[in-house]
């Protein structure tokens, strides 16, 4: 018999974190998250695998964290970002000549902590990994030569003037400078004016040559980097950049081209899209990125095609008439002169081949309906998958890219949970679909072990609301909705109008006007499960992250038939927000201007009704999130609290929109099951 999983089980877990396929396809290197519960750190390791499941992943990095795997095109090197101490050979070679090391300063702080850099194993000759940058302010992104050996490398090159302005701030807390109307950004903090450039760097040397005219810039490049992608054929490196008139007021990213020694530069794309993700066919003529809207974020992102063999280049979308947008998980691949992407539909992430034709067709039945894709590779006609299942856990499995259509060798390559799970409860995961104001909604609903839902006898509901909100819930494992379907809970998780996945129209419906359609659409699905008899109605609770905590104040300001709400990280007052978060062009582009849209603002904020609140809150922020900044959560604590409705505090100090260190992970889940525990009538 299974026992449901305990808070403490949380770090135990392991999570696929990123993943990069060899050129010829034969290994899969993979990024992979552990808990240190002794120092209360996440640990990013570096594994390789074969991919055809001959042998169990081996661990190449254990000392520090590492990110970003990129295999050299000739197989033998692999190379990836991170913070660790100096390599020794650079060190000695400082010493040698005289040169004071950072970290040896008098008066070093904190913000001397060893920067990211590229470092590579040669996997032929084994030991160590050699250390190919030396960045001062460290590297923000990489690709590989066709030779395999130089690197282009995007990394922050500060004048005099900005580098003394840094050591102010860093060493001395001097004040923040700024004249960027994008002045700060979630995870970064405070942003500056020192440019980002591409270098070209001899792997061997590290001798590291700037391309003056391939440089950043725009209010979404904190988002996307340059993402540097060099040609396969060595004549080419595209980038993304914004040079817009007003790049920080716009989320435009163009994509350009450059010749590897700085000259030539190409402008690919026409301001009109969000360009991501670049990847070079390996014939080296043609360029495929990710668009989307820069004023519409509820419209599709779609696969884009450059042919970039001439001097200006031609771009097209393959989508066609798909209306389903590309999503966030994973690569574009080539196989031939098609291309296959992850893509959302109808609450599912699922692989598309995007055909030259321009026809995409879905592939990957065997996938099925119950689990959805959360990374994706594939080169030299082998893909490898991270399919997350409800009840199994996350795993990565390879099979040919030729068996796509009727895969009949998936190949499971890692077990990376399983002991934790054999003898814990995991949930069922249930769809259900239901009317709301004339609409047909689409909800998750995960359900406890000894839950029957042919012959149910009514559970707690946790009303559990996705961020986004042009975002969409797949079934996926969680241990969140696991923990919660243990302890008795039926975990529902409503694909609301606004959500992504059921195309434009469908996630349109809320631009420019939050809060009603998202509020009756996750009220219908509770109603839906107590048609059910899935649903106690006393014991009905409601919480959500981000956009999901938006709606949670959405949600208690409109009913009280919550027996108690848990609104995380979220902002209530979209007027005093404007400029103090990161999102003002996105504030712009849904709802115009605060002075020149005063009811469209008032309308989305939940702050102005909190004198309908009666649902027991607690509210949670982030000490330093610019995403939703914690004076919002402020706000809504103190109102609710001024009108005796009991309410709760809870502020996660140096923590950005997410929550990173495992204690506070556990602490987190902790508040919100005391919480709701203290205000179930049963308990």
């Amino acid at each position: 018999m299974t026992e449901p999983l305990a808070l403490d089980d949380f770090y135990d877990l392991t999570l696929v974190t990123d993943l990069a396929v060899s050129p010829g396809g034969e290994r899969v290197a993979f990024v992979a998250d552990e808990f240190d519960r002794e120092d209360d750190e996440r640990r990013s390791s570096l594994f390789v695998a074969p991919t055809d499941g001959s042998r169990d992943p081996h661990r190449l990095t254990r000392a520090s964290d590492a990110s970003a795997p990129s295999w050299s095109p000739d197989g033998s090197k692999l190379a990836f970002t991170a913070a660790r101490e100096t390599d020794a050979e650079i060190a000695v070679t400082r010493g040698e000549s005289g040169e004071e090391t950072e970290d040896s300063e008098e008066g070093a702080t904190d913000a001397d902590e060893p920067k990211a850099q590229v470092w590579a194993f040669d996997l032929e000759r084994g030991g160590d990994a050699r250390q190919l940058t030396d960045f001062e302010e460290g590297a923000r992104g990489f690709d590989w030569g066709p030779k395999s050996d130089r690197i282009v490398v995007a990394a922050r090159d500060p004048t005099d003037d900005q580098r003394e302005y840094l050591r102010s701030r860093r060493e001395e807390d001097g004040p923040i400078e700024t004249e960027r109307l994008q002045h700060k950004f979630d995870g970064q903090g405070w942003l500056d004016d020192v440019r980002t450039y591409l270098f070209v760097v001899d792997c061997e040397t590290r001798e590291a040559t700037r391309l003056d005219d391939a440089y950043g810039g725009g209010a979404r490049e904190p988002a996307t980097g340059l993402s540097p992608a060099w040609s396969p054929d060595g004549d080419r490196i595209a980038f993304l950049s914004n040079r817009t008139e007003r790049p920080d007021d716009n989320y435009v990213m163009d994509l350009y081209t450059v010749a590897p020694d700085g000259g030539d530069l190409r402008k690919v794309t026409d301001s009109d899209l969000t360009a991501d993700r670049p990847r070079w066919h390996p014939e080296g003529d043609r360029l495929a990125f990710v668009g989307g809207d820069p004023e519409n974020a509820y419209r599709p992102a779609e696969v884009y095609v450059a042919d970039t063999a001439g001097d200006s280049a031609d771009y097209r979308s393959r989508s066609g008439d798909l209306d389903r947008t590309v999503s966030r998980h994973g690569a574009l691949g080539w196989r031939g002169d098609d291309l296959y992407a992850a893509v959302g539909d109808e609450g599912l992430t699922r692989l598309v081949r995007f055909g030259a034709d321009g026809d995409p067709k879905r592939t990957f039945d065997a996938q099925g309906r119950g689990r959805t894709v959360e990374g994706f590779d594939l080169r030299g006609g082998r893909a490898v998958v991270l399919l997350s299942d409800p009840e199994r856990g996350a795993d990565l499995h390879a099979l040919d890219a030729g068996d796509f259509s009727e895969p009949t060798d998936l190949t499971r390559l890692t077990a990376l949970n399983d002991d934790l799970l054999a003898d814990r409860h995991t949930p069922e995961c249930r769809r259900v679909t239901f009317d709301s104001e004339g609409e047909e909604i689409e909800a998750l609903a995960y359900l406890p072990a000894d839950f029957d839902p042919e012959d149910p006898d009514p559970r707690p509901v946790v009303a559990s609301v996705h961020g986004g909100p042009v975002s969409y819930d797949a079934p996926t494992f969680s241990f969140e909705f696991s923990y919660w379907t243990g302890r008795g809970h039926v975990v529902l998780r409503t694909n609301y109008r606004g959500s992504s996945s059921y195309g434009r129209a469908f996630s349109e419906q809320i631009r420019g006007e939050w809060g009603p359609r998202e509020t009756a659409d996750v009220l219908a699905g509770v109603d839906e499960l107590l048609a059910r008899d899935w649903a106690d109605p006393d014991r009905l609770f409601a919480t959500g992250f981000s956009y999901g905590g938006i709606t949670t104040g959405y949600l208690v300001a409109e009913t009280d038939r919550f027996a108690a709400a848990a609104a995380e990280h979220g902002v209530y007052d979209f007027r005093s927000a404007f400029g103090t978060d990161d999102s003002h062009v996105w504030w712009e582009n849904d709802f115009g201007l605060p002075w020149e849209n005063e009811e469209g603002y008032d309308a989305a904020s939940s702050i102005l009704d909190v004198g309908e609140v009666e649902t027991p809150l607690l509210v949670t922020a982030g000490g330093e999130d610019w995403r939703c900044p914690p004076s919002q959560s402020e706000q809504l604590y103190v109102s609710v609290k001024k009108r005796d409705v009991p309410a709760r505090l809870v502020v996660y100090p140096e923590e950005n929109h997410n929550i990173g260190d495992p204690d506070r992970a556990v602490h987190r889940l902790r508040e919100l099951s005391d919480w709701f525990e203290r205000h179930d009538p049963e308990s």
